[in-house]
């Protein structure tokens, strides 16, 4: 009877896997994501990105393809194996760098998001830097500022004598 029972099992089993095997799995999508840790700002060559295919499920919303993202630039850094989304890219232009500043308000850096637009004030109420990009957020008050590259050489001249303020857009 045991050894009945042990046949008609392993019988079933075997249907279970045969079932798995013939029936068509999940469907997946393919989804651009970072080969490697990439900094903001930089024009993305063949290198940086790779194509993975994943379950519908998780695949974000606006994903792009390979034709869309070469050449574009990340709004904020990215860690490898992290999707690419149409909100994360931007054009490089060769018109526009990026400072490194300190805030003399510590504050309000919570409030700041890569891709927030501020303007940048100087001491004596300066605009130092118009509808410039916040491309980065680090501990304590220091933002990286993506502005026109003549503001950012301002910007950055500026920030060697002291904090600076962002308004906010």
């Amino acid at each position: 009877m045991l050894l009945h029972l042990r046949r008609i099992l392993a019988g079933l089993l075997a249907l279970v896997a045969l079932g798995v095997a013939v029936l068509p799995g999940e469907s997946t999508v393919d989804v651009l994501v970072a080969a490697r840790d990439l900094a903001p700002g930089v024009a993305l060559g063949a290198d940086d990105v790779r194509v993975v295919a994943v379950p519908p499920s998780l695949s974000p919303a606006g994903v792009v393809s390979r034709a869309e993202a070469l050449g574009r630039g990340l709004v904020g850094a990215a860690r490898s194996g992290e999707p690419l989304t149409d909100a994360r890219l931007a054009p490089v232009d060769p018109e526009v760098s990026s400072v490194a500043v300190r805030l003399s308000d510590a504050g309000v850096v919570g409030l700041l998001r890569p891709g927030s637009r501020v303007d940048v004030v100087g001491a004596e109420s300066q605009v130092l830097a118009a509808d410039a990009s916040v491309v980065a957020v680090r501990e304590g008050e220091v933002v990286v500022i993506s502005a026109n590259r003549a503001a950012a050489h301002h910007l950055a001249a500026e920030s060697l004598a002291g904090p600076v303020a962002v308004i906010l857009r």
